[in-house]
């Protein structure tokens, strides 16, 4: 199965905070450490008393959604998914998890409409590409996923997306030592990356080693 991203951070407004904002930041501080430790039910609440306080972010909506995703409450996540889209089209997160949710749903059909959608509406985004290459990569269709994730890496060489599906790809085509190099390059962006810190350490702990030549 294929992991669920991070959670998107909460923008921060600079100057006084005022009461409304300090519970805002509490609750969605809460839920990210709880979410952090694998307490999704009570992360989850936490994000829902923070869209109390700010009914309609975006953000707290994909965060919400990554909770109730891990909890197996499919259903609400896909609408939380989709409440978060119609407030921002374009996030990248939701539109990952939400093509994820659709593929294991076996709803493949919806999961390709939905990124070409994303990829007419913005042909320049490199997280659009890496999400289709992810696609066809289900399909074993190697030659189409890697020149997408070429395409993504040319439109933007530090989107994180698309440098840790490059690396997937190359480890399912038994390229460990291209997926070492694709997955460290990521970590250089955002060090943050666990999941990709422990593939980094696998794929050594497995002998991989600088890319050989083709």
């Amino acid at each position: 199965m294929r992991k669920l991203g991070w959670l998107a951070a909460l923008a921060v407004t600079a100057g006084c905070v005022s009461t409304d904002d300090q519970r805002l930041h509490d609750y969605n501080d809460d839920g990210v450490r709880l979410f952090q430790r694998g307490a999704y039910a009570d992360a989850r609440d936490e994000f829902q008393a923070a869209l109390g306080v700010k009914p309609g972010d975006p953000n707290l909506l994909y965060n919400l959604g990554q909770c109730q995703d891990r909890v197996g409450d499919n259903d609400k996540a896909e609408q939380t998914y989709h409440a978060c889209l119609q407030q921002s089209p374009n996030h990248p997160e939701a539109l990952t998890a939400l093509t994820a949710l659709l593929v294991r749903q076996q709803r493949r059909a919806d999961a390709d409409q939905l990124v070409q959608d994303w990829l007419r509406r913005e042909p320049k985004s490199a997280a659009a590409y890496a999400e289709s290459a992810w696609l066809c990569g289900q399909d074993k269709d190697y030659p189409k996923a890697l020149a997408a994730c070429q395409r993504a890496y040319e439109l933007d060489p530090h989107d994180t997306h698309a440098l840790n599906e490059l690396g997937r790809l190359y480890e399912a085509m038994n390229r460990p030592d291209r997926a070492l190099a694709a997955y460290e390059r990521s970590m250089e962006y955002d060090p943050k990356q666990s999941d990709i810190g422990l593939c980094v350490s696998r794929l050594k702990a497995q002998g991989a080693g600088p890319p050989r030549p083709d």
